[in-house]
């Protein structure tokens, strides 16, 4: 083998080398397409209510809204009760005071009930109810 073939194959032996490399070290880099695309899988909760009798019922981590205040109405046994707070991914609390009940949601327990206490405003306001998602 002459001078012009050990270079030839040097060069082929080292590009092959690099391209190796190449792959090898960006490949872990590379993110799958789909790890990107599909956010946290929605849960759904919600808070029904009775100001009367102090009926609660809550439902939380249902697949749709509607399904989680149905099951919150169902959980309240009260025909009077009304869905007061819904929520995604989430908190919700109610807070009860001596005029009407306040309901709002939250990232945790403790932001929801601190809101809800605060929007009451009355020193005899209290939780009545809360739930979160998973």
């Amino acid at each position: 083998m002459g001078t012009i073939g050990l270079i030839a194959k040097f060069n082929f032996r080292r590009t092959t080398i690099l391209s190796l490399a190449i792959v090898v070290f960006a490949f872990p880099m590379v993110t799958p397409a789909h790890a990107a695309t599909h956010p946290k899988k929605a849960a759904y909760g919600a808070i029904a209510y009775e100001p009367g009798r102090r009926a609660t019922g809550y439902s939380y981590d249902f697949k749709t809204a509607r399904e989680a205040k149905i099951e919150a109405l169902k959980q309240c046994r009260d025909p009077a009760c009304e869905v007061l707070v819904s929520f995604r991914n989430a908190c919700g609390a109610i807070a009860q005071g001596p005029g009407k009940p306040f309901a709002v949601t939250g990232a945790t327990r403790a932001e929801a009930q601190t809101k809800a206490l605060r929007r009451c405003g009355h020193q005899a306001c209290e939780i009545v109810a809360w739930a979160c998602t998973k």
